[in-house]
């Protein structure tokens, strides 16, 4: 059953909820929040449009297939933990740029673990889930 009050909530609040968990994993590595949260955020949303639209349209939205943001993200994980060691530091060491960026801070290895563990829990959640509601 599609509810028009449903999807008309859920085409405000798709773009709010996704723009709180951007801002969930940016905040994360200096404060609680990051990848996991913003994370669960994000599938929350894709899953509230599906539950109003349907999960063929919330596909369709993605553009790609939930499941193939699980790899991006785990070569992200494993890039920024053994990137220190090309310059001969232990893994998982923080690396960070020298100039900050405008509105994000500082820019180091850890932003892009939890950009990683960000992208492997939407794919994991949607994916599973996505799973369900298909068959």
């Amino acid at each position: 059953m599609k509810s028009p009050i449903l999807q008309t909530a859920t085409r405000y609040l798709l773009p709010i909820l996704l723009l709180f968990s951007v801002f969930l994993l940016l905040r994360g590595h200096y404060y609680p929040g990051g990848g996991f949260v913003g994370g669960l955020v994000a599938s929350i949303a894709f899953v509230l449009h599906s539950f109003a639209n349907g999960t063929a349209d919330t596909l369709k939205i993605l553009r790609y297939q939930p499941i193939s943001f699980i790899p991006i993200g785990l070569s992200l994980l494993v890039l920024s933990t053994v990137a220190p060691l090309l310059g001969g530091l232990p893994p998982m060491t923080a690396l960070w740029f020298e100039q900050p960026v405008p509105v994000i801070g500082m820019i180091g290895s850890a932003l892009f673990f939890d950009i990683g563990v960000y992208l492997v829990v939407i794919g994991v959640i949607l994916t599973i889930l996505f799973t369900i509601a298909l068959d």
